[in-house]
């Protein structure tokens, strides 16, 4: 658990290696970039665009790998190459999304924007709702990372409306729940956590589930809903735990922490607390150990 990628990862993936046959060394690229060998895809994606410099499946690669390794800026080279030389509406809107999130994760938010709104117009021309649904979340992240708060909801709405299936509507849900959760409306945050729930019950993968029963824990937990609060908490605890999924168990661990602290069960929060700090040494993650001293730290 905590290592599966998310469905609209796999599906871009999908989309960028299956809609057209590519070259021998193109595939070689997207074969290293799945196994994690950053020197290879490079060196594949270089060896294909020396034979052809308009083979977008290996710029896309090269950016893709670029990304996966923090140099945006390379990744920016590629992806901005790839969306120029086409003339297919649809390689556009996979460039440009592309583009968007490497702007993203440079925080260069304006651009990343600009790059999302040019995907929506790429996917229209394509009539691809797909690309299109995402590009609106990507507007909707970067409305929330800047705060717009307003901005953002407005764009995970236009999203919900392109989902066209449970996955996608999960992650949807997700989102908005996220987003009236920052706006202080937690009771719509709770409305639409529960959906997310019931989609991922049935059609998410084991990341997805644990994730949508963490969250649904916690706005319960935020509208003292405590008894559902704790329902699903020990559910997903004792799910993650058979799955061997330890950062799901530690994170489900500290959130039933809180509940118990609001129902007066100071003993029984502190034990879940310091078994959750134990998963976080004896898997030595660092990050966890951080988030669960973060999440804590006022609790008593």
């Amino acid at each position: 658990m905590k290592l599966q990628v998310s469905l609209s990862a796999l599906i871009i993936t999908l989309f960028i290696n299956n809609v057209y046959a590519m070259s021998t060394e193109s595939a070689a690229c997207k074969q290293a970039y799945d196994q994690g060998d950053a020197k290879t895809a490079l060196a594949q994606a270089s060896k294909a665009l020396n034979i052809n410099k308009k083979d977008n499946d290996a710029l896309l690669c090269q950016g893709r790998t670029h990304a996966a390794m923090g140099d945006f800026s390379s990744a920016l080279v590629s992806f901005k190459l790839a969306e120029t030389q086409t003339t297919n509406d649809f390689d556009k809107a996979v460039a440009s999304l592309l583009t968007g999130n490497a702007y993203k994760s440079l925080k260069q938010y304006d651009a990343a924007i600009s790059s999302y709104q040019q995907t929506i117009l790429h996917a229209n021309a394509a009539n691809n709702q797909f690309f299109e649904r995402l590009a609106h979340n990507g507007i909707g992240d970067v409305y929330s990372e800047k705060a717009q708060l307003a901005e953002g909801l407005v764009e995970y709405e236009l999203g919900n409306k392109l989902a066209a299936n449970d996955n996608e509507r999960a992650e949807s849900f997700e989102k908005l729940a996220l987003a009236y959760h920052n706006l202080n409306k937690n009771a719509l945050a709770l409305e639409y956590q529960i959906k997310a729930y019931l989609m991922n019950e049935t059609a998410g993968n084991l990341d997805q589930y644990a994730h949508s029963s963490i969250e649904l824990g916690r706005y319960y937990a935020i509208e003292k809903k405590y008894a559902s609060a704790e329902n699903v908490l020990n559910k997903i605890i004792k799910f993650a735990k058979e799955q061997g999924g330890a950062y799901f168990e530690a994170q489900g661990s500290y959130i039933l922490a809180k509940v118990k602290v609001a129902t007066g069960d100071v003993p029984a929060a502190k034990a879940l607390i310091e078994h959750a700090r134990l998963i976080a040494k004896n898997t030595n993650d660092k990050l966890l150990e951080d988030e669960i001293n973060l999440e804590t730290k006022d609790l008593f």
